[in-house]
């Protein structure tokens, strides 16, 4: 805490609501809490470029407590003198909510000292509902609580000190009740009513969130701390339902996590603590669920193990995803994870193969439509932001060898391997060292391995996802992959080649016949080129039996167009005492390859031809 009389300006933030406005607010003197300020606030129109200060209508040059924008439109908020005012736009009339607030004793959508710092971790006490018609708030009573006199020296003879409310251990504590108003222009209010066990006596509020326009969750905790109350509440009649009840012979912890609510608000996932056998108690994810207010609520633990969930981050209604984080991989390490609502509760780890090893320890925010999470990186290496679809990070894990001195300010030529049937694994930490690891070393080569769909150990989605698609969304990964491989700074593009054995072999002939813009050369060892010639018990576990259709087969075949160009340098090598890739499938693509070797050969004559007939010209 600090002393608020200077008028210096000590920072101007600006904040833009829209394509016409923006506020700034130009805090004056000091910090009042750990996270609150006073501060002046400026509303600049971007088109005509007037500024004007934000104001409560009896007041002018006043400092405010609190001041942001809501959820739809202009809408604007801010908090003087305790009392919160509202305004349906920029330029419309303030309109005082409350009217109850009194300096150091009575604060209104803001918190005092003993919730700012101990309860809420912020000074922001109130909650737009999603369509911006209500708002909650809660009313902190210190009226009966004790002061603390914080002195000032500034030199002066006789010190000066700042009073404000402190409760200490078995004093007395503030008094909290939540509120939801409108602000439809009737301001009409209604109080959410506590659980009973908990009216007469004390208790936090520890956590408000709207779940819909309709209904909002309250998290009630008991002074002690040992027990809490998760209630769905009703907006419009205050009345609460009781959805979980935690008790502790301790203390409570994380209390004020959110919930995840369902659409129809009939299940909701929370993290609690569980016990793992023997040993001991940790925090793992619930998912509970009931079609009635009457019916028995079902309770199921989605994860397990001796490791903690650190937060519940989002919920993927559509396809029953939950995003968690976790210190699953160790203690000192959290990552982001994928579980499966519907497919036997299957978790995966999006982050662990990530900017390895700079990157062990995350922070995540997934995007509302769950399409694209912002991972933030904070050690042990340098801290970096990126952004990925999540697409991308479920079905691709990636492993790049790279010299020991690499320099990124120089390219490397790319060597992408596909050494991996269906249902195999080429990313891991097993120790290997082979003949890539002379590229790497010697060549300096930079050797890439993707695990996309198709391999294992991500669970049967990821596995399966190839079931009649063999060549399709493996290649798709694939690509993917080179695509984001290219972008390094140390990757030469003109220098990209592909190597593969067996269904590899199979994968990388795909890619060079496809993908020939960026890959500029490419072996297949003992491809395969048309399933039809392949076991019956291999090829029929990929496409299915009996058979309903040769698209599958069709799709899946190298041998189906000859008329396009074929890729400049190509090394197809086949055995013929290979008993599993029969040589007749090496036939199948020596004449494949064969129209385009004859259309190369003929281009090539022809140019000689002319060649000669010029230089015999010059001669005559």
């Amino acid at each position: 805490m600090a002393d608020g009389q200077s008028d210096t300006p000590l920072h101007l933030r600006w904040k833009r609501v829209d394509d016409r406005l923006m506020t700034a607010d130009v805090v004056f003197g000091f910090q009042v809490y750990k996270h609150s300020f006073l501060a002046s606030f400026l509303i600049y129109d971007l088109s005509t470029r007037e500024v004007w200060e934000l104001n409560p209508p009896e007041v002018s040059d006043s400092v405010l407590q609190f001041a942001s924008w809501g959820v739809q439109g202009q809408q604007l908020l801010y908090v003087f003198e305790n009392n919160i005012y509202y305004q349906a736009n920029s330029r419309s009339f303030s309109w005082r909510l409350t009217s109850s607030g009194q300096e150091a004793a009575v604060f209104n959508g803001i918190a005092d000292w003993l919730y700012e710092e101990e309860v809420l971790d912020s000074p922001v006490a109130h909650w737009w509902s999603p369509d911006g018609s209500r708002l909650a708030y809660l009313t902190i009573n210190d009226s009966l609580v004790p002061s603390m006199m914080l002195p000032r020296f500034t030199g002066s003879l006789y010190p000066r000190g700042t009073e404000y409310p402190y409760p200490k251990m078995g004093q007395i504590n503030p008094s909290v009740s939540l509120h939801v108003v409108s602000l439809d222009g009737s301001s009409a209010s209604i109080q959410i009513r506590p659980p009973d066990s908990l009216e007469n006596s004390d208790f936090y509020i520890t956590m408000v969130k709207w779940v819909t326009r309709q209904n909002l969750s309250v998290r009630w905790v008991n002074r002690a701390q040992n027990m809490s109350i998760l209630s769905l509440c009703d907006a419009s009649s205050g009345a609460c339902v009781t959805k979980h009840v935690m008790t502790s012979e301790a203390w409570l912890d994380r209390q004020h996590q959110e919930p995840l609510f369902s659409r129809d608000c009939s299940t909701f996932f929370i993290s609690a603590a569980q016990r793992d056998g023997g040993h001991g108690v940790f925090s793992h994810i619930v998912m509970m669920s009931s079609q009635s207010d009457g019916e028995e609520v079902k309770v199921q633990q989605l994860t397990s193990g001796s490791w903690d969930v650190s937060e519940v981050l989002s919920y993927d209604e559509n396809s029953r995803s939950l995003y968690f984080l976790s210190s699953e991989e160790g203690y000192t390490q959290q990552h982001l994870y994928r579980l499966s609502v519907l497919n036997g509760f299957h978790k995966e780890c999006l982050s662990c193969s990530l900017f390895r090893p700079e990157c062990s320890f995350y922070q995540a925010a997934v995007a509302p439509d769950h399409r694209h999470v912002l991972l933030s990186c904070t050690g042990p290496g340098i801290p970096q932001t990126s952004v990925h679809r999540l697409d991308d990070l479920s079905r691709l894990v990636l492993e790049l060898l790279v010299p020991s001195d690499l320099d990124e300010s120089t390219e490397h030529p790319l060597l992408l391997l596909l050494d991996s049937a269906p249902g195999g694994r080429v990313v891991s930490e097993r120790f290997s060292l082979g003949w890539e690891s002379v590229l790497v070393s010697s060549d300096r080569v930079v050797v890439a391995r993707v695990d996309g769909r198709g391999s294992a150990g991500r669970g049967q989605d990821v596995l399966q996802a190839i079931y009649q698609n063999l060549g399709v969304v493996d290649i798709q990964d694939q690509i993917a992959a080179l695509q984001r491989l290219t972008k390094l700074p140390y990757i030469d593009r003109s220098r990209v080649g592909v190597y593969g054995k067996a269904y590899g072999g199979f994968l990388s002939s795909v890619l060079l016949l496809t993908f020939s813009s960026v890959i500029k050369c490419g072996v297949a060892v003992a491809p395969v080129t048309n399933w039809k010639l392949c076991g019956s018990a291999g090829s029929e576990r990929f496409f299915g039996f009996p058979v309903k259709a040769d698209l599958s087969y069709q799709l899946s075949s190298l041998v189906r167009d000859s008329s396009g160009p074929g890729p400049r340098d190509f090394l197809i090598v086949h055995g013929t005492a290979d008993d599993e890739g029969h040589h007749l499938v090496g036939v199948k693509s020596q004449r494949y390859m064969l129209a385009s070797l004859l259309s190369f050969f003929r281009r090539c004559f022809e140019e000689e031809v002319a060649v000669a007939m010029e230089t015999s010209k010059e001669d005559d």
